[in-house]
């Protein structure tokens, strides 16, 4: 059996007692499509693959405790079949072949990383720091006093209170926002704070996946002239145990955002009607404001539609929807052939992302129109 060198030999087969390593990670079932799979990802080689549900069945209780017999007596009363010895040898060596199984060899080294600058002047990107999961697993050690659940739900309200203020008082910072495009100066101070506000957002999701376990891969700046942003490339959330935590580290890019207007919000809010530094920051408020919630929109490639892909347990959401839709145009027998559950959720999602795309258009060119004609 490839990937356990003691092993025995086929007639022994059933009585064996393999074990995954301990550090491969399985994930929860994902509708992908017409199919349900579970992703297997090695962390050490950074490799990974999909497996259906009966495979996930058989794979998940390969901890050396059961024997393959005790497993296909499980998997017989769970799918009323019973698998035979070449079924588990193509399983094994599957496994083995990907170095995934104790006892055989070490799993491969992962590729070194490539240069820290890569690209042209135009487009390219630039790795800032050597360890990016060290580097957030300081800042998140330094800020855990604020992660604290009643501290969060503070701020979280405090947030909510002042975007309801906001809303009230939308002509003003419409009519600011309006002012501001024609200052040059307080636009760039604006534009520069916007700037920051979006690496905090970065940052917020390497913390975030930190404080539930998760691990951050690269943290760097990521330019296509004449755009430069930042960007924290988070790895492993898809097998973080926990949905609330996989929708927690979605969402702290957002929430980021909102915690850094609050400041600025209380200054605003201090300042009498006629003073010019109020319009200032009524304008980033306004532009800050409309970052995060439009961050929350369930559109790719926006944290709104991670968040909703956790939430519903579905992989690949948008294209999937899509797909399913020019099928359901073309051949409703095909499309019927989906599960109920997954007919239900792409057609819903068809409908619901056209229709927040045009509220938005509307939204925009009523901001637009109100700009230019007050």
């Amino acid at each position: 059996m490839t990937g356990s060198p003691t092993a025995p030999g086929p007639a022994g087969l059933l009585g064996h007692r393999p074990a995954l390593r301990p550090e491969v990670l399985l994930s929860a079932p994902l509708l992908d499509g017409p199919a349900t799979v579970h992703l297997v990802k090695d962390p050490v080689s950074g490799a990974s693959f999909e497996i259906g549900p009966k495979e996930f069945f058989l794979v998940s209780r390969l901890d050396g405790s059961r024997s393959l017999a005790d497993i296909g007596t499980e998997y017989a009363h769970a799918f009323g079949k019973r698998l035979g010895e070449g079924n588990w040898q193509q399983l094994l060596a599957l496994l083995g072949s990907r170095r995934l199984l104790t006892g055989g060899p070490p799993p491969p080294a992962p590729a070194p990383r490539g240069r820290p600058l890569e690209g042209t002047l135009a487009r390219g990107t630039l790795r800032l720091v050597a360890d990016a999961d060290a580097t957030t697993a300081r800042l998140h050690r330094a800020l855990r006093p604020l992660l604290h659940p009643a501290v969060l739900a503070a701020l979280l309200l405090g947030c909510l209170a002042m975007e309801a203020v906001l809303a009230v008082s939308l002509g003003e910072l419409a009519h600011a926002f309006g002012w501001l495009l024609l200052q040059p100066a307080p636009l760039m101070a604006v534009a520069t704070l916007m700037w920051l506000s979006t690496a905090l957002h970065e940052f917020a999701h390497g913390i975030a996946a930190r404080h539930v376990g998760g691990t951050v891969g690269e943290i760097g700046l990521r330019w296509r002239l004449p755009v430069a942003l930042m960007y924290c490339t988070v790895e492993n959330y898809r097998f973080l145990a926990r949905r609330r935590h996989q929708l927690a580290v979605a969402a702290a890019g957002a929430f980021a955002n909102l915690l850094f207007l609050l400041p600025f919000f209380g200054w605003w809010a201090a300042l009498p009607e006629e003073d010019p530094t109020r319009r200032v920051l009524a304008a980033l408020l306004l532009l800050g404001s409309a970052q995060a919630l439009v961050n929350l929109l369930p559109l790719p490639p926006l944290d709104g539609y991670t968040m909703l892909g956790h939430g519903l347990r579905v992989t690949r959401l948008a294209p999937a929807s899509s797909g399913y839709l020019r099928l359901r145009m073309r051949d409703r027998a095909a499309a019927a052939a989906y599960p109920p559950r997954a007919r239900r959720l792409y057609l819903g999602y068809g409908i619901g992302s056209a229709a927040v795309v045009l509220l938005l258009a509307a939204g925009l060119a009523g901001a637009v129109w109100y700009a230019v004609t007050t």
